[in-house]
């Protein structure tokens, strides 16, 4: 299960539920099997510079390779881009979780 971050200026009127909708899809063009990807956006009011972050953190498998983790980069860029509208400092992390992470379900 994927996961995206998004920290940004509050300067910026963004619909971080439409880019995370966003992110999410391409995830999937690229990897049908990759499942849902889990997104949270982060405004903050104390920034120097407009700004936006995005972190997409995905799980490590035999088929995303270099050329995969590039490919998926590149169109996530375009796509996250694409829905940003006023002019600011822009970065995207791709990472690899590593092998000591754990997910699932949680029931008390």
């Amino acid at each position: 299960m994927p996961h995206a971050e998004i920290k940004y200026s509050s300067d910026l009127d963004l619909d971080i539920p439409a880019i995370l909708a966003e992110i999410e899809q391409v995830i999937l063009s690229h990897d049908d099997g990759a499942g849902d990807c889990k997104g949270r956006g982060y405004p903050t009011d104390a920034y120097h510079h407009s700004h936006v972050v995005v972190k997409v953190s995905v799980l490590v498998k035999p088929h995303r390779d270099a050329a995969f983790s590039n490919r998926l980069l590149a169109a996530l860029k375009t796509a996250i881009t694409a829905r940003i509208s006023t002019p600011c400092a822009f970065s995207l992390e791709l990472a690899d979780m590593g092998p000591f992470y754990t997910t699932g379900p949680h029931h008390p």
